[in-house]
């Protein structure tokens, strides 16, 4: 009847091996949400500032959260917000830069 035993996957919402990952969480939300916010602002010229710096942290918390991250939901979660934060990054930096073309 081992068949019939499933895995405890109550640690967390994205463990699929029944531990908790609460690190790989936290920059899985940090990622989702930079992006989110890169992403949406990149649609508005004047927000250049806050959508490419907001990219970029996005990138680079995306990034390392794929390098430890241990589940396929994990990642499946940091490619959608580092996608959202690479086209917010992008658009960013053609519409200005990182710092409003003082450079």
């Amino acid at each position: 009847m081992a068949q019939a035993l499933r895995p405890n996957t109550a640690g967390s919402l994205f463990a699929t091996d029944g531990k908790a990952h609460p690190i790989q969480d936290a920059l899985l939300a940090a990622t989702l949400v930079l992006g989110v916010t890169a992403f949406i602002t990149s649609f508005f010229h004047s927000l250049h500032l806050l959508s490419s710096w907001a990219g970029l942290v996005g990138i680079l918390t995306g990034a390392y959260g794929q390098w430890i991250s241990e589940t396929t939901r994990e990642r499946f979660g940091l490619i959608l917000g580092l996608g959202a934060a690479a086209f917010g990054f992008f658009i960013g930096m053609a519409h200005g830069g990182l710092f409003g073309g003082v450079w």
